[in-house]
């Protein structure tokens, strides 16, 4: 606990406002000098003793029974979820305190619900609760709770530094991977856009034996098990295990595009974050799959490089967003060939490679040959982001005439992204080029097809 700092609260300060505004009249009045300054003189050092005894007894209280404070924090935030907070003032004192209360969060937390005014009677608990909101991903600081108190006769407040500070981690919105994980335990993936297909017969990996059922495949037919059975067995096969997704994440300028303010939609996650949940959720998926999952950064200095080796388990979610939760995208140019020769040089192994970037046709004479290089030994899925301002352009009516050249040259500009797009990923049916919001259910629906084709 800190010193506690006496302000004069308003009362008093009014009391000695009005005590200047009756002597000024008074003399204006034309009571003598000697009079008002005598009457003012004692009525000033009355004020000055009562407020001196006021903060000298209530600090002897304060000192003797202060009040504690318990805030109750997550373990971590979602990027973007509001989450009410609770503080909790308690009073083991005999005496009541009228207190004003503030929690020092950190600057990238919007909140609702501070300051907030109680009564603390003695011998009680007092729950406070707000709502904080992180606006970036990270980690938060929080600082201690500021504490006004009143002085028993209300001359003073006294403010008062609470509790001690504390980082938190804020994590990209777990939001999309919990609604997966529950449509899918319920078959009603559709609702989200990522198609689903039937299981049995698929895959190269063997299952396990089955009783035949009408529609299997005769050729899946085991008739060694058959004959011991003395019924029909087929072998059920499942999608290909233990292979490899790798992540190449962009942390270049390309990647700070955010549009939060321009298209006005409840969800203004930069185009960074989205890459970031999709990447999380195709990495829950790819993990529940038996595939193990691993990530590399580029774009960023060397010394704020993020690698992380693929492996698998249920453990590798979390150490995955515990790697990268706090990377921000700079403002520097992304090597996009530099990039591939690194990747090539620690992954031996065949790969699903998944560039997640921001392209644009300039890019196109850089982002080709580093594909190329890839496509050499790995399978390379690369995955765009597109602005969605521009579809909101190319689709305004046209009221005035300004509107129109607004119209083609959104038009112009998305024609000439997408031939150069074209240009670079080939005849490649895997890469997608989409906007932020669409990007996790496309990555999750091209790794199936992947899986499904068994092309790794």
């Amino acid at each position: 606990m800190r010193a506690a700092i006496p302000i004069p609260a308003r009362a008093p300060v009014l009391a000695l406002a009005g005590l200047g505004v009756a002597a000024t009249v008074a003399l204006l009045l034309g009571v003598p000098v000697d009079y008002v300054a005598v009457v003012a003189g004692v009525l000033l050092a009355l004020g000055f003793v009562l407020a001196g005894a006021d903060l000298w007894q209530s600090l002897r209280l304060w000192r003797a029974a202060p009040l504690r404070i318990e805030r109750n924090l997550p373990g971590a935030f979602s990027l973007g979820v509001p989450t009410v907070l609770t503080l909790t003032l308690v009073n083991e004192g005999a005496q009541a305190w009228r207190v004003s209360v503030f929690d020092e969060l950190d600057t990238h937390f919007a909140f609702e619900g501070l300051p907030q005014e109680h009564v603390v009677s003695a011998l009680s608990r007092v729950a406070i609760r707000y709502t904080a909101t992180a606006t970036q991903r990270g980690v938060a600081q929080f600082g201690a709770t500021q504490l006004r108190w009143r002085t028993r006769l209300g001359c003073f407040e006294v403010r008062q530094t609470l509790g001690e500070p504390r980082r938190l981690r804020v994590y990209p919105n777990f939001a999309a991977l919990a609604r997966y994980a529950w449509l899918s335990g319920d078959r009603r993936l559709a609702q989200i856009g990522i198609k689903t297909y039937a299981q049995r017969g698929l895959g190269t990996d063997f299952r396990q034996l089955a009783d035949y059922k009408t529609g299997d495949s005769l050729r899946h037919i085991d008739w060694k098990a058959t004959q011991r059975q003395r019924r029909p067995i087929v072998r059920e096969f499942q999608d290909d295990r233990d292979q490899c997704v790798l992540f190449l994440l962009d942390c270049g300028r390309r990647m700070r595009a955010d549009e939060g303010a321009l298209v006005q939609q409840q969800a203004n996650n930069s185009h960074f974050d989205e890459a970031l949940n999709a990447l999380m959720l195709l990495s829950y998926v790819a993990l529940k799959e038996g595939d193990e999952v691993g990530a590399m950064t580029f774009g960023c200095p060397p010394e704020e490089r993020r690698d992380f080796a693929p492996r698998k388990g249920s453990a590798t979610l979390n150490a995955l967003m515990n790697r990268l939760h706090d990377i921000q995208p700079g403002a520097t140019h992304s090597d996009y060939l530099l990039a591939a020769q690194e990747l090539l040089r620690v992954q031996k192994r065949r790969a699903l490679v998944i560039v997640l970037t921001n392209f644009r046709d300039e890019d196109a004479a850089e982002l080709r040959p580093a594909i190329k290089l890839l496509r050499r030994k790995h399978l390379v899925l690369v995955a765009s982001l597109r602005e969605r301002v521009l579809g909101r352009i190319a689709s305004q009516p046209l009221v005035h005439a300004r509107d129109a050249v607004d119209v083609a040259a959104a038009h112009l500009f998305e024609q000439s992204r997408r031939d150069a797009f074209a240009r670079v990923v080939g005849n490649d049916p895997l890469s997608v080029d989409v906007e932020p919001a669409d990007l996790a259910v496309a990555l999750v629906n091209r790794y199936h097809a992947v899986k499904r084709a068994g092309l790794l």
